[in-house]
């Protein structure tokens, strides 16, 4: 049993946004692992994430309002991986703490920034649409956007200040956290819309 049919001219943005995530995962996650970038692995695997969440909302949106609440829990699962897979990867990067090549991580960070705010400005107006699965999709795509802009701070501070592993370890961690925190909002969302069934 579905809803009125989709809402066509979001099934397209959210098409364009999975597209965008997919190419740039791609890019971000050779570089994260040439010049050996916590934070840039963490962002690339979230690139992948939002490109799986966008592909599921294209495909859950013509589903009923009890449906996709439960597609919606499962994204706020998903949105779990690549904090837990940052944790990780910290944790290897602490014993070995070499610090990542600081511009290619500020340009790398910087064309992830171009394609995030992309995204989320295509998602902005649609965010209120869809209740949780679109509500997941906006969210990653600012929460990214955000990242990226610590991203490019790290790479300049340890091209100028602090030439160590640390900026982008926390910088990685803080990523994480942003993950959680997006989380935990689509899980609520996808529970009030749920009892509202």
């Amino acid at each position: 049993m579905t809803d009125a049919a989709p809402n066509e001219p979001l099934r397209r943005v959210v098409a364009v946004v999975a597209l965008l995530n997919l190419a740039y995962f791609a890019v971000e996650f050779t570089v994260a692992l040439v010049v050996g970038s916590v934070s840039l692995f963490a962002d690339s695997i979230d690139f992948l994430e939002d490109a799986s969440i966008n592909l599921l909302i294209f495909t859950a949106l013509g589903w009923s309002a009890a449906r996709r609440a439960r597609v919606g829990m499962l994204l706020a699962g998903i949105l779990l991986v690549p904090g837990l897979a940052t944790l990780w990867t910290a944790l290897d990067k602490v014993m070995k703490p070499v610090a990542p090549e600081p511009f290619a991580l500020s340009l790398t960070g910087a064309g992830a920034l171009a394609v995030n705010a992309t995204c989320a400005a295509l998602l902005a107006r649609y965010r209120a649409e869809g209740g949780s699965l679109t509500r997941a999709a906006f969210l990653s795509a600012r929460n990214d956007a955000y990242a990226n802009v610590a991203i490019i701070a790290a790479g300049l501070l340890t091209a100028t200040v602090w030439a160590s592993a640390w900026p982008d370890i926390i910088v990685g961690l803080g990523i994480a956290c942003l993950n959680f925190d997006a989380a935990r909002e689509v899980w609520d969302a996808a529970r009030k819309e749920r009892h509202q069934e």
